[in-house]
């Protein structure tokens, strides 16, 4: 069973990461990231 839940970490992980890309290519994210960057501008934000 561990080597199973290891493939499907692996295997999801590589899923999450090619939907990401994907996302970023086609301009989805584009207005999350412009949002964030006006609140870092207007000092809306803190430190993690």
């Amino acid at each position: 069973m561990s080597e199973f839940r290891a493939w499907f970490l692996e295997f999801d992980a590589e899923a999450w990461d090619r939907q990401f890309e994907q996302d970023v290519a086609a301009g989805r994210l584009d207005a999350l990231a412009d949002e964030a960057l006006a609140d870092l501008r207007a000092g809306r934000t803190r430190p993690l």
